[in-house]
């Protein structure tokens, strides 16, 4: 207990790693304000999120693809795979990143672990933003 914590520094690599993904995400989150607030005013007075079910289904094909050709041809470094799928299509959407895990689950032959998956996203996910409401409308 006295005993002394020692920080290890991040080597380049990783600052690299951290910086490309904060990029990616910065532009990722901007580009699904864009996505979505154009397509909702395609769509303005409808009542049905589409801005949103538009970005969740461009982000899903986009991750498909890069992960598919990242897969099959080699093409994409570590460093190029955290900057678009992690940062770019992480932050404009996280359903792409959720939906490529599961599909990956249930691909790899975890077909039990990618509906528990779904299960857990959307039970948990909902359950939560619920409680966050009720506290937040409560206090």
């Amino acid at each position: 207990m006295g005993e002394t914590r020692r920080h290890e520094r991040l080597d380049e690599n990783e600052v690299l790693v951290i910086a490309l993904v904060g990029f990616g995400g910065l532009v990722g989150a901007v580009s699904r304000y864009l996505v979505g607030s154009w397509v909702t005013s395609l769509t303005d007075g409808s009542g049905f999120p589409y801005g949103t079910l538009a970005v969740n289904v461009a982000g899903c094909l986009m991750i498909g693809l890069v992960a598919g050709f990242a897969e099959t041809r080699g093409t994409l470094s570590a460093e190029a795979r955290a900057l678009l799928m992690i940062g770019l299509l992480g932050g404009f959407t996280t359903f792409s990143a959720f939906g490529y895990e599961t599909v990956t689950l249930v691909r790899d032959g975890e077909v039990l672990a990618g509906v528990a998956n779904i299960g857990l996203q959307l039970t948990l996910g909902l359950a939560a933003l619920y409680a966050g409401l009720r506290i937040s409308l409560a206090a």
